[in-house]
């Protein structure tokens, strides 16, 4: 009988680090004011970045329908999270930008990140959290901001 943990364990603690991360995360941003926020809030808002963006590209940033964007940010700018515009550069073109309620949740969330990187430090030591990474850089892809995990979790 084998010591080493079954193939299928591997994914699914993967899956559960970031599922604690994100948690902790939002019970974070909760308690400073942004209450009401999902984890599919925050790849949207990651995906509309500062420049803005319209509902179809954001779609396809996501991997997800322009209609199943549209519906997220119609939820996030009744949030005060996002609001709508004309394109200055075409008047017929939409433009989704964060308001500062929402670039105050991505400046909010960056800072959480790096105090739950500091608790998981803490327990793990610095060295070891610092090897793991190490480790997940090598064997996942360079494009740290692939954003399409929601459709690609059938989320579209």
């Amino acid at each position: 009988m084998s010591s080493e943990p079954p193939g299928f364990e591997l994914p699914l603690r993967l899956l559960l680090g970031f599922r604690v991360l994100i948690d902790d995360l939002h019970a974070e941003l909760a308690r400073q004011g942004h209450a009401g926020l999902r984890p599919m809030h925050g790849f949207v808002l990651q995906a509309i970045g500062p420049h803005g963006t319209t509902a179809a590209e954001l779609g396809r940033r996501l991997g997800i329908s322009k209609q199943a964007a549209g519906k997220t940010v119609d939820a996030l700018e009744r949030l005060g999270y996002l609001a709508r515009g004309s394109d200055p550069r075409d008047a017929r073109r939409k433009v989704v930008r964060l308001t500062p309620r929402g670039a105050d949740c991505l400046e909010r969330s960056a800072r959480i990140f790096d105090d739950l990187r500091g608790r998981w430090a803490d327990a793990l030591g610095a060295e070891r959290l610092t090897a793991l990474e190490e480790d997940l850089r090598r064997m996942t892809p360079s494009n740290l901001f692939q954003l399409d995990v929601p459709g690609w979790f059938g989320g579209g």
